[in-house]
């Protein structure tokens, strides 16, 4: 048994209570949780946004921490190392996309960390709780050089923008637009920045330049401005929507080159409507991204170790979390949440 916070209801405060982990199996990882980040998904799914909720719930799939134990079987990882554990924790192994090493495209369904059913058909619960099982193959390891606390939301958030940037070739000679400024838009400016694009920030207002300025964008814009989508027409190879809102999608894509692509990262509850118009006139697509394989997210960690890449936090206790809630939903923080589990 281990203690977790739960929500028994779609909206419901957040519950301290018990959870049971299963037995180490041979190639299972048992880690102490030491950090988890809050994910915007947490709370969609939480308040059952989706519709997809399965109650009770246990959050988080931002989890850092340390190996406790290992299976009779596992070879990558010895207690004492420093690890994490991103949004899924299972996978057939078997498909072509598993194979190449993209598990969260498997095409039996990839288990998530949270609000998931295994293969067995048992209820996953997520990183609001002081230890979890883990297969090996879905554990990476967190470089000595990244705090615990900075690497927790790397394992989604980070994630969530360094696979897009390094997919649509984001890198020198390349004009690249951030949407967004909040837990994964900070991210997106530093990975696109270390990458060698030349990065411009579109943000509502003008209030986080100097901010934006500061993690290494270039240039920075005020889409409450109309002139701004004037000035911008045609600058960009890649625009990156880091936001959850629907936005006016044709605007945006005016904003692109001819082959450019607006890659969504972030998830609004409703439907985005777009002129075909705007596609075929300069060849532009619209496209969507989602997380990465376990193979690509060590490869970020690596990354975000080499170039100094640490996400904005505010460390928070358990009883927080309800408050964390009301507060991003207010993007009344700077720029990630994450829950210290020693307070649990």
């Amino acid at each position: 048994m281990t203690r977790a916070l739960s929500v028994p209801s779609a909206n419901a405060p957040f519950e301290r209570t018990t959870i049971e982990r299963r037995e180490l199996r041979p190639d299972d990882v048992l880690i102490d949780i030491r950090f988890c980040g809050i994910c915007h998904s947490d709370i969609h799914n939480a308040h059952n946004d989706w519709g997809t909720g399965i109650f009770p719930m246990v959050p988080g799939h931002e989890i850092a921490g340390v190996v406790t134990a290992v299976g009779a079987e596992v070879t990558k990882f010895s207690v004492g190392d420093r690890v994490g554990v991103g949004c899924f924790v299972d996978s057939c192994g078997e498909c072509e996309y598993c194979l190449r090493g993209e598990e969260q495209f498997c095409t039996k369904g990839v288990v998530l960390s949270y609000n998931s059913l295994d293969y067995d058909g048992n209820l996953t619960y997520g990183g609001y709780s002081q230890k979890i099982v883990v297969k090996e193959k879905f554990v990476v390891r967190i470089p000595d050089s990244l705090a615990l606390d900075v690497a927790s939301p790397l394992l989604c958030a980070g994630i969530t923008t360094y696979s897009p940037l390094k997919h649509w070739n984001a890198g020198p000679g390349k004009k690249v637009a951030i949407v967004g400024m909040g837990g994964l838009g900070h991210l997106a400016i530093q990975f696109a920045h270390a990458m060698g694009a030349e990065v411009t920030v579109l943000s509502r207002s003008m209030n986080k330049k100097d901010e934006a300025l500061g993690f290494g964008a270039d240039h920075y814009f005020a889409t409450s401005d109309p002139d701004t989508f004037t000035a911008l027409a045609g600058r960009f190879d890649l625009i990156l929507n880091t936001v959850s809102a629907n936005l006016d999608v044709d605007a945006y894509l005016s904003m692109l080159r001819v082959d450019g692509t607006l890659v969504n990262v972030g998830a609004p509850n409703k439907s985005d409507q777009y002129n075909v118009f705007s596609l075929l006139m300069g060849r532009r697509s619209i496209a969507g991204s989602l997380v990465g394989g376990i193979r690509e997210t060590q490869e970020m960690l690596d990354f975000a170790a080499e170039h100094g890449i640490t996400p904005q936090i505010e460390v928070i206790r358990a009883d927080q979390v309800d408050e964390a809630y009301e507060r991003v939903l207010r993007s009344d923080v700077r720029y990630r949440f994450v829950i210290d589990i020693s307070t649990l």
